[in-house]
């Protein structure tokens, strides 16, 4: 089983950009297909970004499409989330989360913090 590891938040003026990182630990995280999740305050958690194992498979919520590009990088056990033209909307916490069998999720990231200012 994989563990995972966010990085990249942090504070950004509205229009601005940010890339984060979901650093997975074992040899097997080419077999995990991995999802990007946001939460903000007082709010349920949804769901952002999709990729499959090989990097097909991608999919986006309405509200990035257009603004956020999800890969990967399977040499370095990463998945990226690149996120372009920011809005005081997208501040909330950001959380990757992998799938082996495509039914659930196996781990959870702990989360990195996005807060776009006005």
């Amino acid at each position: 089983q994989v563990q995972l590891v966010e990085s990249g938040g942090g504070l950004v003026q509205a229009g601005g950009s940010l890339r984060l990182s979901c650093a997975a630990s074992g040899r097997t995280f080419s077999t995990y297909a991995v999802d990007w999740f946001r939460q903000a305050p007082g709010k349920e958690r949804e769901f952002v970004a999709g990729i499959g194992r090989s990097g097909g498979g991608i999919g986006y919520a309405n509200s990035v499409k257009g603004r956020f590009t999800i890969s990967r990088d399977n040499a370095k056990n990463t998945v990226y989330l690149q996120m372009n033209s920011l809005k005081p909307e997208d501040t909330a916490v950001y959380y990757c989360a992998a799938s082996l069998s495509g039914s659930g999720y196996d781990c959870w990231g702990q989360g990195t913090q996005v807060t776009v200012s006005s």
